[in-house]
């Protein structure tokens, strides 16, 4: 059977009275996993490419940033957007009152999903809580993944909306670790900031009463932070509802080249976008990351602590090696599901099946509706391809493929 990231049985045991006391979106992430178990057991419903209900509304809504993370495939070291103009990117934004609009347009015709919005750094963007309060209005539970800085001053408004789900870019136990690897031009104390702004948001937390926005931080495993897993933990755990542990997206150089051939085979045009993502960490010893790893499962059954999820849930240092070395194995991630489900915008209005590697664009949100674009023939073109021929070279380490 193919798999597809879910929450584990302890997070949602822990997580289950935060859920509770707010039905609205709690019957919306229901819907959701009860949609990917019935993907997994009969596969995609449609025929010929058709996708049924829109279940998650992703907006890349800036590719504006005010760090340079050294893994990070937009403005890293290898980034896609290293050389771009910023002025120039921010003119080509969708305004705030058109993501309205479409949000409008899919609640008339019986979309409610959730909605997602990221960047670049989402809070940099003009017009984003003003999303998330219009989201809320319409019943659709809204997430917001950010790096934190920017975290104080919105913290009454994210509790007030309610934003549903705040994920914050953790990835080190203190200033020192995790501002060498979020680096700000500016040489500010990043992970200052964040703790600052943590503290902000669960006092305005507990003034609204409402438990929201659920806190979870993120932490992109990598060559600096890798021996201090357990130590992010430990000092993140007090201001989190759930931490969240990536192995990391990235493919190597043989992927990428054979990704270019596979891609331009089958729809004719030669892809750039993914080069962004080349890397090439490796862990130095499997056995150290694979206790910490361990560790941290041990420490997330415990009573009164948070849950610790890991993305993809590989474990074993033979099943990490192959993770790190061998990039056509997918570990049971076989098929893509996020295509049939997942709606992803681009900071211009492009709109992409694919998160990550975003080249194939199948309309722009500026002159249509999502819902003209959702099943128009080039979208469904792309997701019976992928259907039919299965994954591409790139794919096997996405998100969207194994973190959605």
């Amino acid at each position: 059977m193919n798999k597809t990231s879910a929450i584990s049985p302890v997070a949602m045991m822990k997580l289950f009275w935060k859920h509770a006391r707010h039905p609205w979106i709690a019957r919306r992430l229901a819907a959701l996993q009860s949609e990917k178990w019935k993907f997994n057991v009969f596969g995609p419903g449609g025929v010929g490419g058709e996708a049924d209900r829109i279940r998650q509304f992703s907006m890349r809504i800036t590719d504006v940033c005010n760090l340079r993370c050294i893994m990070c495939g937009q403005w890293g070291e290898n980034g896609f957007l290293a050389n771009s103009n910023i002025a120039e990117l921010k003119k080509n934004e969708v305004k705030p009152e058109r993501y309205i609009e479409l949000l409008d347009d899919l609640k008339r015709h019986g979309h409610t999903p959730t909605v997602y919005i990221w960047g670049g750094e989402p809070m940099l963007y003009p017009g984003t809580l003003d999303i998330i309060r219009h989201a809320s209005k319409l019943g659709m539970p809204s997430a917001i993944a950010t790096n934190g800085t920017k975290l104080s001053a919105a913290a009454d408004a994210f509790a007030q909306a309610p934003l549903y789900l705040m994920q914050v870019s953790i990835d080190g136990h203190n200033s020192a670790l995790h501002n060498a690897i979020r680096r700000s031009p500016s040489g500010s104390d990043t992970f200052g900031e964040i703790m600052t702004g943590l503290e902000a948001v669960h006092e305005a937390r507990a003034r609204t009463g409402g438990g929201l926005p659920i806190v979870a931080s993120l932490t992109t495993i990598s060559r600096e932070n890798h021996q201090h897993l357990v130590d992010i933990y430990e000092r993140i755990s007090p201001h989190a509802d759930l931490l969240v542990f990536y192995l990391s997206w990235w493919i190597d150089e043989k992927s990428a080249t054979a990704h270019e051939m596979d891609y331009e085979r089958r729809f004719g045009a030669k892809p750039t976008l993914h080069r962004g993502w080349i890397g090439g960490w490796r862990p130095n010893d499997y056995a150290v990351i694979d206790a910490q790893l361990k560790e941290l499962q041990v420490r997330s059954i415990k009573k009164g602590l948070p849950p610790a999820i890991i993305i993809p849930s590989v474990q074993g240092q033979d099943n990490l090696r192959a993770y790190y070395t061998d990039h056509d194995n997918t570990f049971g991630f076989n098929r893509c599901i996020s295509i049939y489900q997942a709606v992803e915008i681009d900071s211009n209005g492009d709109m992409s099946p694919c998160r990550d590697y975003h080249d194939y664009i199948v309309g722009n949100v500026k002159d249509h509706t999502v819902l003209e674009l959702w099943n128009s023939p080039r979208y469904k073109a792309f997701r019976d391809n992928l259907t039919r021929e299965g994954l591409m070279p790139a794919c096997t380490r996405c998100c969207g493929l194994m973190g959605y």
